[in-house]
């Protein structure tokens, strides 16, 4: 009879601790990559659904090549650096489960014996100041949650800017390549024919001096322009989670529209509830509150109630009831972590306070800077057709023998000079008004 008892309260044992090891977690060690993660083609690695990126709807990739949006969207899906900030959503949502889980109770238990008998103690208790403060406790987890998620969103501003600036370039590079190919083969052809009359006698050194410098200084331009091209497509690889020299082809894109005087005061006046890292900031301003009123929670005296059953050694009785412990507040209210994060709450306003002044004059700035590029384009429209003509009345005044190549090429590199820095320009301003628009957490526009 007493094999049987002793059995079952093995197999009772048994069943506890298998009961107990099913809820535990199992270790699985994760080795590290030995080989970079990029792809050989563009590519949609994460679906468009998943980002709050406003202005960012799921869009087709054009057969043909790839246009401002679909650069932009890919950036955002197949950046690595984002694909590493959204594990850090898991890691918020893990801490926002340990937040809300209730305190373990402790369980306590001694044996004694004496000559005559034996004795022990078990005792089983909670900690009651863990569940007062459990719903300040919640609610910084679930604010801090909110900050993870929304400085996500505000990396993936910054990632879709920086494709914009990079498509932006890489198109306007595409542009300028031709215009200095142009300007150098003209120099290097005025360059070879000067050295020829000189040396027949018909042209002084000081003009081949001079037609060399001006054909080194274009030279030199079109050296800049191929390193500028190369940076250019190996960042936007990079960004695009694509190997290395993966060759893109860019299709033209709209130019983004400017803002009116009223759109731009609305959106400033509006800045704080729209901007993705305003509302991270704000965020974790809510986070510290709860961390605040919890510092205050705690200054009350700490106390744990539970039972108690114990039995003497010596008499043999037993004894059965409530047991409660309490911190008596004497030396210690709290005052020290009530003052550190009442700081730290004073540092986070400042801060959220520093960052919207600095918005809010960037975006003035940018806005100022966009009429003033928006100006200098609309001269430049008015003076390249004028330019134009002169330089082919004057290839046609150079083939009638009208006039000498020195004034054709002076009036043609003039030309090809204002057509560089249109586009240097037209750059300038596409670039201006994507920061803006980012500045302000406007949707994109494209």
């Amino acid at each position: 009879m007493k094999w049987k008892i002793f059995t079952r309260r093995t197999q009772a044992s048994a069943s506890l601790l298998c009961v107990a090891l099913a809820g535990c977690a199992t270790y699985q060690p994760q080795p590290l990559p030995t080989a970079p993660d990029l792809s050989k083609v563009a590519a949609l690695t994460v679906p468009a659904k998943q980002f709050l990126l406003p202005g960012l709807a799921p869009h087709r990739i054009p057969r043909r090549g790839l246009d401002e949006a679909t650069v932009v969207l890919m950036a955002v899906c197949n950046d690595p650096d984002l694909k590493a900030a959204r594990l850090q959503a898991g890691v918020a949502k893990a801490q926002m489960l340990e937040a809300g889980l209730l305190p373990n109770p402790q369980f306590g238990a001694g044996f004694a014996q004496s000559a005559r008998n034996y004795g022990g103690v078990l005792s089983l208790s909670e900690d009651l100041q863990a569940l007062i403060t459990r719903g300040a406790t919640k609610a910084a987890a679930s604010a801090a949650q909110r900050k993870v998620h929304l400085n996500i969103l505000w990396q993936e501003w910054q990632v879709a800017e920086q494709a914009s600036q990079l498509f932006i370039q890489a198109r306007s590079n595409e542009k300028l390549q031709p215009i200095l190919q142009a300007e150098e083969s003209l120099l290097a052809q005025r360059y070879q024919a000067d050295l020829q009359a000189m040396r027949r006698g018909d042209q002084t050194a000081n003009v081949v001096s001079l037609d060399l410098e001006q054909l080194s200084t274009a030279q030199s331009s079109l050296r800049q322009l191929e390193i500028s091209i190369n940076q250019t497509t190996h960042q936007l690889d990079a960004l695009l989670g694509l190997k290395p020299g993966v060759s893109l082809r860019l299709l033209p894109s709209p130019s983004p529209s400017a803002l009116s005087a009223s759109q731009f005061q609305s959106a400033v006046a509006d800045l704080p509830h729209r901007r993705a890292d305003l509302l991270a900031l704000r965020a974790g301003y809510q986070s510290q509150e709860e961390q605040v009123r919890k510092a205050i929670l705690m200054q009350f005296p700490a106390m744990s109630a539970g039972l108690n059953l114990e039995r003497d050694p010596v008499e043999g009785v037993n004894s059965f009831g409530p047991q409660v412990s309490l911190t008596l507040p004497i030396f210690n209210h709290n005052q020290g972590q009530i003052a550190i994060q009442r700081a730290t709450r004073a540092v986070l306003r400042q801060t959220y306070q520093a960052r919207l002044d600095t918005a809010t004059n960037q975006a003035h700035e940018v806005w100022r800077g966009d009429h003033i590029l928006a100006a200098q384009i609309r001269n430049l429209d008015t003076e390249l057709p004028q330019l134009r003509n002169r330089a082919e009345a004057a290839k046609a005044s150079l083939e009638q023998n009208n006039l000498d190549a020195a004034a054709y090429v002076a009036m043609e590199t003039g030309y090809l000079a204002k057509r560089e820095e249109a586009v240097r320009l037209r750059a300038s301003l596409d670039s201006s008004r994507a920061v803006l628009h980012i500045l302000l957490g406007l949707p994109l526009d494209r």
